[in-house]
């Protein structure tokens, strides 16, 4: 028989070894927790769960705002088997419901901010127990209990993610034990974390960027996180060139780049201490890549997604300006392939579907073998995303296959279009989304966020990209609002723009 692979619990290690080390510095309430600390608080919580009934495989949800919280549940399940459910407090209370009954779990722990959320989930969704995070609840994660602790493998579940799709209901992504470990490894090792590491978090780490990118892999190996209860672009700036932080790594999804380059600090921010700067999530625009490298910093573009714990794909900091724009190679234990529209691997620069396999990739979803069954192709995951690889084996991720769109038979994708549209002065943000068009089939529309005192109009995009693009690509009209919808990570959220232009007049270029 194959040996067995236990869920190691690296807390009650670091606890063993390393105490008095600084684990997690929590900005808004301004603790600092050691491994130490981090350890009895999960023992505390972990003995709490068992006295009202949490048992190995029982699901444990969380409804709160970034905090230590996040870690006390997760690595409870390294001692008592638990499954944690995190939820996105930005949903509302009937698509809550659905997750919620969804996974069933007894036991919900909630931010006071969100009491009458919890109560009415417990009261339609029939969870049995509610914990505040309060003074009580910090009564029993300091308490000094101990849980009796069980055998925890890595191919036990440890969370359950849920994702969102353009259409029907969010799918539990099923995380186990082992695919956090081998994220840890797949992304520590080329993002250089060590003991020495100090990250300031600021994605929602409910989402798997905020908790595996890289706040996991940096409390594996002992480091130090700075967590931010949200993104504020000029807080941000100010923790990491404020040298008492001693912020070496930071993450996002290109959005929380924009919006700081766009900041007034950022021109007088001392950036020299940041050693990994990673961007993934959405294709990042050339633009902003470019201005973040003129100030010494070369954003480190990777691949993954929630099914892949995420790590997949990663450029090395030493092809970063070399290879602009790639996300780079397969991380150590990935592999990977591009499969074009016949089902036949893909040729040098030929755009197809990414797929990937290794020991970091989910098993499915839950009480969602359909869906299962249908994001698999025997062991490889199907990620739904358009790419291409050059000769020299580097990964390009061209967009989401959802959001290409064929005019005139031709496929668009939109970042393509995107990364141009950004050269123009005048933009803040913008987005290429496909509608219906009744010549071309589906013409492209960018709407676009100009600054206050931009003159930029519809003729002169249009003529930026006409020189830039071929004429199929080239958007047939521009659209203005205020602000790009984006989900708590910063993504923009596409099928809201499209929803939102349904319906209007889209005239093509002829």
């Amino acid at each position: 028989m194959p040996a067995r692979i236990t869920a190691y619990d690296w807390i009650a290690h670091h606890n063993a070894n390393r105490a008095s080390r600084r684990a997690i510095v929590d900005l808004e309430s301004g603790r600092t927790l050691t491994y130490g600390d981090l350890h009895q608080r999960i023992d505390g919580l972990s003995a709490h769960l068992q006295s009202v009934g949490v048992s190995k495989g029982d699901r444990v949800a969380l409804l709160a705002h970034n905090g230590p919280e996040y870690f006390d549940l997760q690595f409870a399940g390294m001692r008592i088997g638990s499954i944690a459910v995190l939820l996105n407090w930005r949903l509302t209370v009937p698509e809550l419901e659905f997750i919620v009954g969804d996974c069933t779990p007894s036991v919900l722990i909630y931010s006071p901010e969100f009491a009458d959320t919890a109560q009415e989930l417990a009261s339609r969704c029939g969870v049995t127990t509610l914990i505040p995070i309060d003074d009580d609840y910090e009564a029993i994660v300091s308490s000094g209990a101990s849980p009796e602790t069980c055998l925890v493998e890595h191919d036990d579940p440890s969370t359950i993610m849920y994702t969102s799709g353009t259409t029907g209901h969010p799918k539990g992504a099923i995380i186990t034990h082992g695919m956090t470990f081998w994220n840890c490894v797949n992304l520590g090792i080329p993002a250089r974390i060590t003991p020495e590491t100090v990250q300031l978090v600021i994605l929602p780490l409910f989402h798997t960027g905020g908790l595996n990118c890289y706040s996991n892999p940096v409390l594996h190996a002992g480091g130090r996180i700075v967590i931010a209860r949200t993104f504020e672009p000029g807080e941000a700036l100010g923790i990491i060139g404020d040298p008492s932080y001693e912020v070496t790594h930071f993450f996002g999804v290109p959005a929380p780049y924009q919006f700081m380059m766009q900041h007034p600090d950022f021109e007088t921010t001392d950036l020299s201490r940041l050693q990994i700067a990673g961007v993934g999530g959405a294709p990042c625009a050339l633009a902003i890549m470019e201005r973040w490298a003129e100030c010494g910093v070369e954003l480190m573009q990777g691949f993954g997604m929630t099914e892949t714990s995420p790590g997949a794909i990663f450029l090395d900091p030493a092809d970063a300006m070399r290879k602009i724009g790639s996300t780079g190679k397969e991380l150590l234990h990935t592999e990977a392939r591009i499969v074009n529209e016949d089902g036949e691997e893909a040729g040098p620069n030929e755009v197809g579907e990414l797929w990937v396999r290794g020991p970091h990739i989910t098993p499915g979803y839950w009480n969602r073998p359909d869906a299962t069954a249908e994001a698999f192709a025997d062991d490889w995951l199907r990620t739904g995303d358009a790419a291409k690889r050059d000769h020299e084996g580097f990964y390009y991720i061209v967009d989401r296959w959802k959001d290409m769109y064929i005019s005139g038979g031709e496929n668009v994708y939109p970042a393509e279009v995107e990364n141009v549209v950004y050269q123009l002065p005048g933009i803040v943000e913008a987005a290429i989304v496909g509608v219906p068009d009744p010549k071309w089939g589906e013409s492209g529309v960018a709407v676009v966020v100009l600054e206050p005192d931009s003159d930029l109009d519809q003729a002169k995009l249009i003529q930026h990209c006409v020189e830039r693009l071929a004429k199929f690509k080239v958007p047939a009209r521009m659209h203005v609002i205020d602000e790009l919808p984006r989900n708590a990570t910063g993504k923009v959220l596409k099928r809201e723009l499209r929803v939102m232009l349904a319906g209007e007049d889209s005239p093509a270029i002829t």
